[in-house]
């Protein structure tokens, strides 16, 4: 879910697409061009990831019946794989020869919206299903920076949660998934006495730079809206050293210094592998992440029916801890061809049928779709708290990239290595700035 954007430079690429299509750029439509049934002897091109092929091909061929009752146009489904999509993507906007829609991560979307190279939605928003109860972050993802207008389309998410083995937590008492994060922390020191001759052993693994995580706590405490950076004027403000979320931040240094073997060094990239040895009594990663410990190639299969989730608690009972918001945007790009065309197909797409036929493999895009989502599997209720509940986003900026992700990387490996949380965010605080702000 977690897709990261392109380097900054190939936004030069968007930019001169945007250019090549200005005849056809979103300023220059009308609100009634912008949905279109006028489709007789038509074919419109999609490009979707081959996730909904392999889990959810029946939601694709039931907006394509659907569409086709409703506009008299066909449906060519190309499927794409993640793997140098952005190139790809790139390319066709540049020869303005694009698909009449798209799909693409939530975290790649901020580039294009950027360079105008997605189709306005802003006037028919309305007209999407259930458009005012979208996942506040994959909405997010959608918009411009200041959230005024909308550009993408939310179409499925993905949320972390607390990945955890069971039989090690009864083991030591524990019976019942913690609500608060002072009931975790209670249930974290039982285990971790539990064991103490384990060498090696984390009651939960919370590597130093794995930022995601601690961001989320960091958000926990100074909210989730504007979280890392936020737009004031023309200039980006962070609010990595506001002392709010540095108390958030002193949170989980303070578990990954009692609970976590983590290391300062180390992220979430090895931590399926790491918690399938036998050591690791829980990690925070996304849902698809259980499967992955107990996989029989690269995890351990006996693990399976030991494994469980929760959505990690905030301070107060019934509240969550908030989550990074992973997950997909759907978008018509500027120079398709049959633009009208392609929105029609994703209002389609993402109406309340489809979207609740989707719950049944995957998050669904709106609030009040989720408990359809938990309904399909009792596995799926601690990802569907997670994004119900309040989630988090990264600035909403092509400028966002790794640069800054490294700077995140270093200041909580710092923290974790013993260096002072107010002193590191403020240094992140201001590399962060430098970047934001070209």
């Amino acid at each position: 879910m977690n897709r990261k954007i392109a380097a900054v430079a190939a936004i030069a690429t968007v930019l001169v697409a945007s250019a090549c299509s200005s005849s056809s750029s979103s300023g220059s439509k009308s609100s009634g061009d912008v949905l279109s049934t006028d489709g007789k002897g038509k074919k419109i091109t999609v490009w979707l990831m081959d996730d909904a092929q392999k889990g959810w091909n029946e939601v694709v061929e039931a907006a394509k019946t659907e569409f086709k009752e409703k506009t008299g146009a066909d449906v060519d489904i190309q499927w794409q794989t993640w793997t140098n999509y952005t190139t790809k993507l790139d390319t066709a906007l540049l020869s303005g020869n694009a698909p009449d829609a798209i799909e693409l991560g939530n975290t790649q979307a901020a580039k294009y919206i950027d360079a105008d190279s997605f189709v306005d939605l802003t006037s028919v928003k309305s007209k999407f299903d259930n458009s005012d109860k979208w996942l506040d972050s994959l909405a997010a993802s959608g918009q411009s920076a200041d959230g005024s207008k909308t550009y993408a389309v939310p179409y499925y998410a993905g949320a972390r949660v607390v990945i955890y083995r069971k039989d090690l937590f009864e083991a030591a008492g524990v019976t019942q998934a913690p609500t608060t994060l002072a009931e975790l922390k209670d249930a974290l020191t039982k285990v971790k006495a539990a064991n103490a001759s384990t060498p090696g052993f984390s009651a939960m693994y919370l590597p130093g730079q794995n930022w995601y995580t601690a961001v989320s706590f960091g958000a926990g405490t100074y909210g989730v809206k504007n979280v890392i950076a936020k737009k004031d004027g023309d200039k980006w403000t962070s609010t990595l050293a506001d002392p709010k979320f540095v108390e958030g931040v002193s949170t989980w240094n303070d578990l990954q210094k009692n609970f976590s073997t983590g290391g300062t060094t180390s992220d979430e990239a090895t931590q399926d592998a790491l918690m399938a040895k036998g050591n690791i009594a829980a990690i925070v990663g996304n849902g698809w992440e259980l499967s992955s410990v107990a996989d029989p190639k690269t995890g351990d299969p006996s693990l399976k029916d030991k494994l469980g989730t929760f959505a990690l608690p905030g301070a107060a009972a019934g509240s969550t801890t908030p989550a990074f918001l992973g997950g997909s945007d759907l978008a018509v790009p500027t120079n398709a061809k049959n633009a009208g065309l392609g929105a029609t197909f994703l209002q389609i797409y993402t109406n309340t049928a489809q979207q609740t036929l989707l719950a049944k493999h995957a998050i669904p895009n709106a609030k009040n779709l989720v408990d359809a989502y938990k309904a399909a599997d009792p596995a799926n209720k601690a990802t569907g708290d997670a994004a119900q509940g309040e989630t988090w986003f990264i600035p909403n900026t092509p400028l966002w990239s790794g640069t800054n992700e490294t700077a995140l990387k270093t200041a909580f490996g710092a923290i974790a290595a013993g260096g002072d949380p107010a002193t590191e965010l403020k240094k992140a605080n201001d590399d962060l700035l430098k970047t934001l702000n070209g």
